[in-house]
């Protein structure tokens, strides 16, 4: 994705099965979850760089000593800063004699992430303070282990104001500006009431209180507990959580709109949000690794057992495109196929864009993660160009003109050629990130090859989505165009996205998009400002309504004009003043993006048609702001 967009963040958790002595004899170290946490999150890197979280919580600790612990960085390396600690610490401790090695009783009393529950998040914000403090796992602390309470997710809260609403409806004093504190207060407040009631029955029926903590981790019933909280939410979640005890749970929304997959062994219970670094991490089949059932929590129980309970009625689902588009790494074998479909799925605008004629043009991506949708499109062409040289053949034989020269001509002069154009260079891409406003830097972020586009050559390069459109035209057209092609084709493997996402993704803005702004200004050179206005006006009636009974009237911002004149508005708009060729734009169509995508495919950035509730109610939102020239995200609306 050539535009800078933050998403969806990334979690992983670690369950043993087996005491710790187990994984010493075994795999000859105690700290196997612990590193095989480090490995999961890891591979998962690409889900977050704002900060980085771990957890733990050991399992039947000795009353007065400490049972659940917390580390968090907001750093850009805080991934490695973490463990390097970490590890940092542990060696000390086996230096100083405080811990043996050999001797996993000793690892587990001393040294912090020897438990038997371990989790991890990778955080790319959305709200809240990019700092440490904002960092998951979020901790509710209490005496009682049954009411202490750790939590992180992946996940975004549209009626987050609603939430906490309730919160303070309460008497609670809730912390705002995040809807994290405010899933971990809400499963909280139930955990404290179920743990009030067991310890009322308990006391009643005259269980001697040495007896109660037992007695209540027991009968805790954490499915009914989490989905009791969470029958108010509307968003988008994997969310996992720890009980002080060693009871966790890991859930995932109704519509399967965020992703989380799970593996089971006979020494580990793992939960991410992908399913490669799970089968890479445990050396695992993919067939081991299953994905967690929308509208379900999976718990683990302190002693090990664990369910799948349902705990909301079946929702049509709508598991978000864009871990297929761009969020998910490519190592995936479905997500590999699909964008190699995706990349294929644009042969026919990719073949009218360049006039057939491939013997003048050039074919390549960019950025990197375009590069496994590129496979597909230069076998889609050569599959095109195949056909052509079949009919031609045929045609020239049966008319009795088959010759030497007419072969090397169809099958030599005219095939589908692929170039490595643009090169990325990771040192200044970081220097960049971390001085902004620096546009005179950003044209230096890729280098290029020269010598392999001729003038009289269209250059095709592929991108996965196209958001803003700001770094098209301030970087990437600027640099493509020091190869000197007669025309530069952008293709975009996503459609063109016309709707904010409230869901997880940094997509809140409508204004900011490059599809909104092309209608916008195809309506006003056709002097419809009155529609724009009657929107306005309509978008603010559906906010009077019921959250439940809304519909979305930015439709009608689309209405009047096909995708491919929008598509020509764009391609105007993006297009360098100061580059001595002509650009145009491609964007995939919806429907051969929901036929690339095995099952069902969430769309509503493209379409409008949200999943949830919240989301007719925060696209509206978005274009009142607009409008009334309001800035931020639109969601965490009060309703």
């Amino acid at each position: 994705m050539s535009d800078s967009l933050k998403h969806e963040c990334g979690i992983a958790a670690v369950r043993l099965r087996k005491p710790l002595a187990y994984y010493y004899d075994r795999y000859g170290t105690t700290l196997w979850g612990f590193q095989k946490l480090f490995l999961l999150m890891e591979k998962q890197h690409n889900r977050g760089q704002d900060g980085v979280g771990i957890g733990c919580a050991k399992l039947d600790m000795p009353l007065g000593q400490p049972y659940i612990f917390r580390r968090r960085d907001s750093e850009r390396d805080g991934l490695s800063n973490i463990f390097r600690k970490e590890m940092k610490t542990f060696n000390k401790m086996v230096r100083k004699g405080l811990i043996d090695p050999k001797r996993p009783d000793t690892i587990k009393t001393n040294y912090d992430f020897s438990g038997e529950v371990l989790i991890g998040h990778l955080r790319y914000g959305t709200s809240g303070e990019f700092d440490e403090g904002s960092c998951h796992p979020y901790l509710r602390r209490s005496n009682w282990p049954t009411r202490t309470l750790m939590v992180m997710g992946n996940f975004n809260m549209t009626n987050a104001a609603a939430l906490n609403q309730v919160l303070v409806d309460r008497g609670q004093h809730p912390v705002f500006g995040t809807d994290t504190q405010t899933v971990l207060e809400e499963i909280g407040f139930h955990l404290d009431e179920a743990h009030t009631d067991l310890y009322r029955k308990l006391r009643d029926e005259g269980v001697d209180g040495r007896e109660m903590p037992e007695r209540i981790s027991s009968d805790l019933d954490l499915a009914r507990i989490v989905g009791e909280s969470a029958q108010s939410w509307d968003g988008g979640y994997s969310i996992c959580g720890v009980v002080g005890n060693g009871d966790m749970f890991v859930m995932r929304d109704p519509r399967g709109i965020r992703p989380c997959h799970m593996l089971v062994t006979e020494d580990v219970i793992a939960f991410a949000s992908e399913r490669v670094p799970l089968m890479t991490v445990f050396e695992a089949d993919a067939s081991q690794v299953k994905a967690v059932d929308p509208g379900c929590v999976v718990t683990i129980k302190a002693d090990g057992s664990f369910t799948d309970t349902p705990f909301s009625p079946p929702q049509r689902f709508s598991p978000c495109s864009f871990e297929k588009i761009y969020f998910s790494r490519g190592n995936d074998p479905q997500i590999y196929r699909e964008r190699k479909a995706m990349g294929a799925a644009l042969v026919s605008q990719v073949v009218k864009a360049i006039d057939s004629t491939f013997d003048k043009a050039v074919f390549s991506f960019i950025p990197n993660t375009a590069e496994t949708a590129y496979y597909g499109l230069m076998d889609g062409l050569r599959l095109y160009r195949r056909q052509e040289v079949r009919s031609s053949i045929l045609e020239a034989q049966a008319n009795g003109e088959l010759t030497p020269e007419l072969l090397d001509d169809l099958i030599l002069r005219n095939w589908p050629r692929g170039e490595k154009i643009a090169h990325k260079d990771i040192k200044m891409r970081t220097f960049i990130a971390q001085e902004k406003g620096r546009d005179q830097l950003v044209s230096h972020v890729y280098d290029i090859t020269y010598g392999v586009v001729r003038s009289d050559d269209a250059l095709v390069a592929l991108d996965d989505s196209i958001v803003r459109g700001t770094t098209l035209k301030k970087s990437i057209l600027k640099i493509l165009a020091r190869t000197k092609p007669r025309k530069i084709v952008v293709c975009s493997t996503a459609p063109q996205i016309r709707y904010p996402d409230c869901y997880g993704i940094d997509m809140s803005e409508l204004g900011k998009f490059i599809a909104f702004q092309a209608t916008i200004a195809l309506h006003r050179r056709a002097g419809r400002q009155s529609l724009l206005d009657r929107i306005y006006e309509e978008c603010r009636s559906e906010l009077q309504k019921p959250v439940g009974e809304m519909v979305n009237r930015v439709k009608g911002v689309y209405e009047a004009f096909t995708d491919d004149e929008v598509s020509a508005e764009i391609s105007r708009m993006v297009s360098p003043e100061d580059i001595d060729c002509d650009v145009q734009v491609i964007f995939q169509t919806i429907e051969n993006l929901r036929a690339s995508v095995k099952g069902p495919c969430g769309d509503w950035y493209f379409t409008g048609d949200y999943p949830t509730a919240g989301g007719y109610a925060m696209v509206n939102s978005a274009y009142v702001n607009w409008y009334d020239g309001v800035g931020g995200r639109s969601y965490g609306l009060p309703f």
